[in-house]
C-alpha cells in the first residue's frame, strides 16, 4: 500500500483490507473474502454498507443487551461529554458519573458484594482479579498463595493473565500459553464429558472430586482462586449440570481459596436474573462485569470485591501504601454516564423480565425445529443464550473433523440468510439483545432453519455426513 496516495480510491473493503488486522480472524480467508461493513443498528438488528439488514443473534460480542440504536444513549453520553469528556480516578481523585455508577452496580449486585473497581474490557477485569487475589493474600501472609484453577473451555478474556486462565486451544497455542500457575479442570459439559449412564449429579460429583484432587495434589496452600462463568459462553453455551456449584463452592471455602464468578457475558440480564450467581444460588468472593454493563454504546468493565476481601485491603492499607493497580481510562465519566443510562433503560423496560420471557420461548423455539434434526446433537441454554451443537453422528455423538470446518461454514450459510451468528466449537450461538420479541425469535430460529438444512445438503453432497 502506498501511504497518503491522491490517486488511492479504495473501497471501504479494500481499504480495511489495507489497513486492519482483526481479531480471532483467518487472516487467509479474511485477505480473500473480505469484511462485512456494518454502518448502523437499531434495536436487534444492523445494516450493512451495502443496505443488507440482519438480525444481529450475537448482540455484537455478547454485549449489546439493550439494543443499538438508542438515542438516549448518544443524548446521555453526549451530555457528559460537555461537561467533562474526561477525568481520572487515581490519587483520590473522583468524577459523579464513576462515584453514581459504583453505587448502582452494587445496589444490583449480589448483597456481600462490597466496592468497585473500574477498568475497560472483561479481560482487564479477570486480570485484575487475579492481581487482587495475590494482593489479598500476600497481606494476608500467605505469599505462595498464588495459582488459579479455571476450567477447560472457559473463556476468559486475552492478555497474558485472562487468556492463560482461558481453557481455549486457541488462545493458547502460538503465544507460548498458559503461563505457569494457571491450571485447568473438566469444564462441566454433561453432553461431551459424562460417563455412559453418568447423571448429571453423579458428573458433579466426579468434577468435584477432580478438582478436590487437583488442589491436593498442588497443595490448598498454593492456590489463591477458582474462576468460572455461570454458564459457560464462548466454550459453546454450557449451562452447569445439577449440583455443580454447591459441590465446587463447598470444596473452596474448605480450603480457602477465592471464587471469581466471571459474569461478563451472565450479567445484567443474559439469563433472565441480573446476574448468573442470582440464578444458581453462587456466593462468589468477586465478580467480573463487562459487556451489558453499559451495553457496548462505550467500553467499560469492573472487577467487584466483596466485604470479605474490602477488609483485607483495607485493613493492609497502613502497611502497603497505595494500591498501585489501576488504567488510565477506568472509571471514565463518557462510559460511566453509558451505563447509568444503560441500568435506568434496563429497570424502566424491565428487559431483565423480557429475557426471561423471551428467553423462555427461545429455549422452547429451538427444542421444537431442532431436536429431531439429525445433525443436531444437543440444544442447551438458559434465557436469551442458547447453542444448537452440530454433530457427525447423533447416535454416538460423534463431532465433524476440524478439517470439515463446520463452524465457518454455517456462520457463511447464516449470514446469508440474514443473521450474524457466532459458532464455537460446532456450536450456532444465540445472544441477542435482551428487547427481541417472540416475532424477533421465531424469524431468526427460520432462518437458522434453512441454514442448517442448506449445511445438511451440502455435506452431504460432499460425502462429508450421512444423514441417520
Amino acid at each position: 500500500m502506498t501511504k497518503h496516495d491522491p490517486n488511492r480510491n479504495l473501497s471501504l473493503e479494500e481499504m480495511d483490507k489495507q489497513s486492519l488486522l482483526h481479531p480471532y480472524t483467518s487472516i487467509t480467508d479474511h485477505l480473500e473474502r473480505g469484511p462485512v461493513v456494518i454502518t448502523k443498528g437499531h434495536a436487534a438488528r444492523v445494516t450493512d454498507n451495502t443496505g443488507r439488514d440482519y438480525i444481529d443473534a450475537m448482540a455484537g460480542l455478547w454485549c449489546v443487551n439493550i439494543g443499538h440504536g438508542r438515542q438516549e444513549m448518544v443524548d446521555a453520553i453526549t451530555e457528559q461529554a460537555s461537561k467533562l469528556a474526561y477525568y481520572h480516578i487515581f490519587f483520590s481523585m473522583s468524577n459523579e458519573p464513576a462515584i453514581r455508577l459504583a453505587d448502582e452496580v452494587l445496589q444490583v449486585a449480589p448483597d456481600h458484594m462490597s466496592k468497585v473497581f473500574f477498568c475497560n474490557s472483561g479481560s482487564e477485569a479477570n486480570d485484575t482479579q487475579v492481581k487482587i487475589a495475590w494482593y489479598y493474600n500476600n497481606l494476608r501472609g500467605l505469599p505462595q498463595k498464588k495459582k488459579i484453577i479455571s476450567r477447560h473451555r472457559g473463556y476468559h478474556g486475552v492478555t497474558v493473565v485472562a487468556a492463560s486462565m482461558t481453557g481455549l486451544p486457541a488462545n493458547h497455542q502460538s503465544f507460548n500459553l498458559p503461563l505457569d500457575g494457571f491450571l485447568h479442570v473438566t469444564a462441566p459439559h454433561h453432553y461431551w464429558n459424562a460417563e455412559e449412564g453418568e447423571s448429571e449429579t453423579e458428573f458433579s460429583d466426579r468434577l468435584a472430586k477432580e478438582l478436590e484432587a487437583t488442589i491436593e495434589r498442588e497443595g490448598p496452600s498454593t492456590i489463591a482462586a477458582f474462576i468460572a462463568e455461570p454458564v459457560m459462553g464462548a466454550g459453546g453455551v454450557v449451562p452447569p449440570p445439577e449440583g455443580y456449584f454447591p459441590r465446587i463452592q463447598a470444596i473452596l471455602r474448605k480450603h480457602d481459596i477465592l471464587f471469581i464468578a466471571d459474569e461478563v457475558i451472565c450479567g445484567f440480564g443474559r439469563l433472565g436474573t441480573m446476574f448468573g450467581s442470582d440464578l444458581y444460588n453462587l456466593e462468589p468472593d468477586m465478580m467480573s462485569i463487562a459487556k451489558g454493563l453499559t451495553s457496548a454504546y462505550v467500553p467499560m468493565s469492573a472487577a467487584i470485591i466483596s466485604e470479605k476481601v474490602w477488609e483485607v485491603l483495607r485493613d493492609g492499607s497502613p502497611d502497603t501504601g497505595p494500591f498501585a493497580h489501576g488504567y488510565t481510562y477506568g472509571g471514565h465519566p463518557l462510559a460511566a454516564a453509558a451505563g447509568l443510562k444503560t441500568l435506568e433503560i434496563m429497570k424502566r423496560e424491565k428487559l431483565v423480565d423480557n429475557a426471561q420471557k423471551v428467553g423462555n420461548y427461545l429455549q422452547k423455539r429451538l427444542r421444537e425445529t431442532f431436536s429431531d434434526h439429525p445433525l443436531v446433537g444437543e440444544i442447551r441454554g438458559v434465557g436469551l443464550m442458547a447453542g444448537v451443537e452440530l454433530v457427525a453422528d447423533k447416535a454416538t455423538k460423534a463431532a465433524f473433523e476440524p478439517s470439515d470446518k463446520i463452524g465457518p461454514r454455517v456462520t457463511q450459510l447464516l449470514l446469508e440468510e440474514g443473521v450474524i451468528h457466532r459458532t464455537v466449537l460446532n456450536t450456532i450461538c444465540y445472544s441477542p439483545p435482551l428487547v427481541m420479541t417472540e416475532a424477533d425469535v421465531d424469524e431468526m430460529v427460520e432462518r437458522g432453519e434453512r441454514a442448517i438444512h442448506k449445511m445438511a445438503d451440502e455435506l452431504l453432497r460432499e460425502g462429508l455426513w450421512k444423514a441417520a
